[in-house]
Formats: structure tokens, sequence, C-alpha cells
């Protein structure tokens, strides 16, 4: 009886105070739109940092001069089967000087007379292990092989690209826990005016015996209920517009399946569950405040 009375009249608020609904709703709609993208973003963005750690983490193995070809592909076997190797490539001397005339053209012939270029091996790894400790170790350990005349990769680089990720990261956390906040003070305040515009109501109740749990529930559940309406408006102007960017980005076509259900779900979630912190607090707060007298 209790829980269905709850409902019954946090439902009901929701006609009784249309104004304040729509204010709240909308209000609420916008902060979890800037959530959804904010979290679309950092999604994203977290995919091309780990793309961009592999290039940045990039290693090349530079095998001897007089290494057997066979030895060198035994080389290249090996480590493909590292664990944590992404994608592993044999260049052969032939094909280093290819590549050495596409990056120099014609100006660079006059260094070709004899061939120079050692044969070599390039590795990415997997993002969890593109770090500059991690990668450092693995330079040492590789430089120890037989047959290997030097391992390089650009590790001040990789640096300098971990410390710019990691204070965009502390910059986008910041700004998404701000709109979270505002949403649920916003939607606090919101039940605040309700409360205030019902006070006779709740004094009436508290005189009979109703208990503050019992006054607050339907408060809660006209809180849920406006999340619950901005969460669903919210993903769909947040699927409207994922689907509008990826026709410019084709990019993100491939993750338009579990990503998107998941990011849209989370906004309906969000939007429910914003809306239950702020009633929540709003009302255990103000409830408390109404005067017997």
């Amino acid at each position: 009886m209790s829980l269905t009375y709850s409902i019954r009249e946090g439902l009901a608020g929701l006609r009784r105070a249309r104004f304040a609904t729509v204010a709240a709703t909308s209000a609420m709609t916008v902060a979890l739109v800037l959530i959804g993208v904010f979290a679309a973003v950092g999604y994203h963005a977290h995919q091309v940092t780990n793309w961009l750690r592999q290039r940045v983490g990039e290693i090349e193995i530079f095998l001897e001069d007089d290494v057997d070809e066979n030895v060198a592909r035994a080389l290249y076997a090996r480590v493909q089967a590292i664990p944590g190797v992404a994608e592993a490539r044999y260049i052969s001397r032939e094909e280093a000087r290819q590549i050495f005339l596409e990056e120099f053209g014609r100006e660079g012939e006059v260094f070709l007379d004899e061939p120079f270029l050692p044969a070599s091996i390039r590795v990415r790894f997997e993002p969890s292990m593109a770090a500059p400790d991690t990668l450092a170790r693995m330079v040492r350990w590789l430089s120890t092989w037989n047959h290997v005349d030097e391992v390089v990769f650009n590790q001040p680089l990789l640096v300098k690209v971990q410390q710019n990720l990691r204070l965009i990261t502390l910059i986008g956390l910041a700004l998404g826990l701000l709109v979270v906040l505002a949403a649920v003070f916003l939607v606090a305040n919101t039940i605040r005016l309700t409360v205030y515009a019902r006070r006779l109501l709740i004094r009436t109740m508290k005189l009979v015996g109703a208990t503050d749990s019992f006054i607050r529930r339907p408060f809660v559940v006209e809180g849920m209920a406006q999340g619950l309406i901005a969460g669903l408006l919210a993903a769909g102007i947040v699927a409207l517009g994922y689907q509008m960017v990826a026709g410019y980005l084709p990019q993100l076509e491939g993750s338009q399946g579990l990503f998107l259900l998941g990011l849209l779900g989370g906004i309906v979630l969000a939007g429910v569950v914003l809306g239950w912190l702020g009633a929540a607090w709003a009302a255990r707060r103000f409830i408390r405040q109404v005067p017997l007298h």
C-alpha cells in the first residue's frame, strides 16, 4: 500500500507542477546529453590514445649485417611469439632499400651503390604494454639476443605523449563531474521548490503521524520519473547526433553496435540515478524543515 501510494503520488506530482517538471526535465536532458557527449568523446579518445601509443611506442630491431635470411626469419617468428605483441613486420634488406628510396627520392640513390641498410623487425605492442618503462625493459631484453645489432624506440616522445594524454583525461573527467554535479543540484532545487509549495500538505501529514520517510517517497519517485523522461530524451538526441556524425566520419561506423547501445542505456540509467539522488537529498533536507506550527 505504501509503495503504491508513493508511486501514484509521485507521478501525480508531475502533473500538478507542470512548469517545474518541464524546467527540470529540460535541464536534466541537456545535462545528460552533455554527459553522453563526454562519454562518447572519451571512448573514442581512448581508442585514439591506444592507437597513438602503439605507433609512438613502436620498436625497431635492427639485425646484424651478415645475418642469414633463415636466421632473420627465425628471429621474426620468435618476436611474434612474445606475449603482448600486437603486430610485427619483417623488413628485408631489399625492402629497406625501397623504403629509403621512397622517403629520400632519387637523391638517395647515391647512397645505394652498395647495400648498407640492415634487415629489421618492426614491433607494435598491445596498448597495455605501450608504456615507456615497459618498452624500455623490452628494449634492453631484445638487445641481448644473438644477431641483434640495435633496438631503438622514441622513448622521449612516448613519455611526452603519455603526459599530454593524462592531462587531457583529467580535464575531461573534471568537466564530466561538473556536469553531473550541476544536474544533481538542479534536480534538488526543483524538488525543493516542490516541497515548499506543498509545505501545508506536508505539515498536515506530519500532524497525523506520517513519518519523514513516508512523506519523502513520492518526491523521490517524482525525481526518478523526471530523470527517466530526461534520460529517454537525451538518449534519442545522442543517438541521432551520433548517427549524423558517423555519416561524416566513417571510422565511427564500426563502433555503433554494443558501444552505442551501452551508451544509450547508460544515459537512461544515469537520468534515473540523477533524479533519485537529487530528489532524495532535497526531500530529506527540506521536509525536516517544515514546521508543525
